[in-house]
């Protein structure tokens, strides 16, 4: 007897079926809501550079180099030009207030001196001789009264005595009127010649003071020569050191030609170049550090030279403390010039990032250190050698700081070991 046999509804065919639908709708939402679609990089952990955040003191400041200079230095110029006959000293010398250096000659220039030095003593010859005309024309007319008064006391001796002859009736009235006529001549030239005195005295005390001040001119003109010869010879203004003096035996210089310069020793001063970008940013007595055999040795701007030259301008730094020693001219020196004072904040160290970035996010590692993901971050200040962070990362996160160029912005990194 047959029997009915019941047909199977979950067959093998239908399990499978039905598995790989509900496969294929798992993979379609693992797809869409649940795997990491971030773009990702394989990178070689050993040739990136890795730092840690932490929190510590920061600084603002920049890194310039100071070049050492004396404080103060006095320029050595010819003040007339010749051809250098003698060079009494070497570069380097220490040299006292006057000590020759250097001798010039020009025989053009001593000839011209020569012919104004004559003429001028010629002239000043002419004056003296002026001037004693004028004296003796003061003792002349000194003379002339003298004599008229001599005459007059004697004319007048006469007249008195005819005078009484006449009232007497001793003498005829011609006689009487002669001698009266004689004495009031005298009278008349006696007070001419006085007028004349006087017209000479004011007129000779006039030439005199004229005189006087030409001589003086002349005098004065005589020493400028012999200074200008003088000045063929080039000695120290200064106390100090000479420096910068290349000069040899049969050059010739010209007048104002740099011969070289004598450094004073007060002490030294650093000159430094600063990018313009910053130059609204530095002040006179804006403070600076320098660090010479480990000892740190504070300094302060004492001049600022505004003047911008290939995207630089230029400032001198005094030491404001201790000044170093054994520094020498020319020596180059690493300067850390200060925008703002010490403070605490979250630092991280410097980097190659800020060109790829901007500043604006950075690589963070996970605790396992096999991956590392982009996350926006804000940095503030700046300096050498960290960056000040702002928002975006706690301390004891490790970040890459070394460029970013060959990952091409991608989200994530992995490492491999």
């Amino acid at each position: 007897m047959d029997r009915i046999i019941e047909k199977k509804r979950w067959t093998l065919g239908r399990f499978l079926i039905v598995g790989g639908v509900l496969f294929f709708i798992l993979l379609v939402a693992w797809l869409v809501f649940f795997r990491d679609n971030s773009s990702r990089l394989y990178v070689d952990f050993n040739q990136i550079s890795i730092a840690q955040v932490e929190k510590g003191k920061f600084q603002e400041f920049i890194p310039v180099d100071g070049v050492v200079f004396p404080r103060n230095t006095v320029f050595i110029d010819a003040v007339q030009g010749g051809i250098v006959e003698e060079v009494y000293v070497e570069d380097g010398a220490i040299l006292k207030k006057g000590d020759p250096i250097l001798k010039l000659a020009n025989a053009n220039m001593e000839l011209s001196y020569m012919d104004q030095e004559t003429r001028m003593y010629d002239a000043i010859n002419n004056l003296a001789n002026t001037r004693i005309s004028i004296e003796q024309l003061k003792y002349t007319r000194q003379k002339e009264v003298t004599q008229l008064s001599y005459e007059i006391d004697q004319l007048k001796t006469d007249f008195k005595r005819k005078e009484q002859f006449f009232k007497d009736d001793l003498i005829s009235a011609k006689e009487f009127e002669d001698a009266k006529r004689d004495f009031e001549y005298k009278l008349k030239q006696l007070e001419i010649t006085l007028n004349l005195k006087k017209l000479d005295s004011i007129s000779g005390v006039s030439q005199s003071g004229q005189i006087a001040s030409s001589m003086e001119r002349m005098y004065n003109n005589l020493a400028l020569l012999r200074k200008n010869l003088d000045n063929m010879t080039i000695k120290s203004p200064v106390d100090g050191k000479l420096s910068s003096f290349l000069v040899e035996i049969g050059q010739t210089k010209s007048a104002g030609e740099h011969l070289g310069q004598i450094d004073l020793m007060d002490g030294i001063k650093l000159r430094a170049n600063i990018d313009e970008r910053y130059i609204s940013r530095v002040f006179g007595g804006q403070e600076a550090e320098c660090e010479i055999s480990g000892i740190s040795y504070l300094l302060e701007i004492n001049k600022i030279y505004t003047n911008v030259a290939n995207g630089t301008f230029q400032v001198d730094l005094l030491f404001t403390e201790v000044e170093p020693q054994g520094l020498k001219r020319g020596q180059t020196l690493p300067i850390k010039l200060k925008f703002s004072g010490s403070t605490n904040a979250l630092i991280v160290k410097r980097g190659g990032i800020f060109q790829e970035t901007g500043g604006n996010w950075i690589y963070v590692l996970d605790k396992e250190e096999t991956s590392a993901v982009k996350r926006p971050i804000k940095i503030g200040r700046q300096n050498s050698m960290h960056y000040e962070l702002l928002e975006g990362l706690e301390a004891g996160e490790k970040v890459i700081i070394s460029s970013y160029d060959s990952f091409n912005s991608k989200d994530k990194l992995i490492f491999r070991k």
